[in-house]
């Protein structure tokens, strides 16, 4: 946990969906590799002052969706193909949470998307 940066916690979203937020953004940045070990509930709960059950809930999250497993006696580990995946997800996350209403606007202001993607250089290089 030394190499975890300190976070805020959000109090309108769920602890336990933060702790695995924030182990898929250090599995992005490359802060947990493909088969390196997670920190424990344990450490997680002692980081972030709860209950190790709401950051084992974490945790579960992402055993659940293949990013984690766990080798018995020893811990948790980053799946192989994990970080692919996580891009993959994000990328249709930020497509339907960010894209899609930008087009929708755009439409609803006549922008075309050739002025958005010129809209988009724009500010890309300011």
């Amino acid at each position: 946990m030394n190499q975890r940066r300190r976070r805020t916690v959000d109090e309108s979203r769920p602890i336990f969906v933060q702790i695995a937020e924030g182990i898929e953004n250090d599995i992005l940045s490359g802060v947990l590799a493909e088969e390196g070990q997670v920190p424990s509930t344990n450490e997680f709960a002692s980081f972030y002052r709860i209950n190790p059950a709401t950051a084992g809930k974490g945790v579960n999250l992402l055993v659940e969706a293949g990013i984690l497993y766990k080798k018995r006696g020893i811990g948790m580990f980053v799946a192989e193909g994990s970080r692919q995946r996580l891009v993959a997800k994000r990328r249709d996350q930020f497509q339907s949470d960010y894209v899609r209403p930008l087009l929708a606007e755009a439409g609803k202001l006549g922008i075309s998307p050739a002025q958005l993607t010129e809209m988009i250089e724009k500010e890309g290089t300011a």
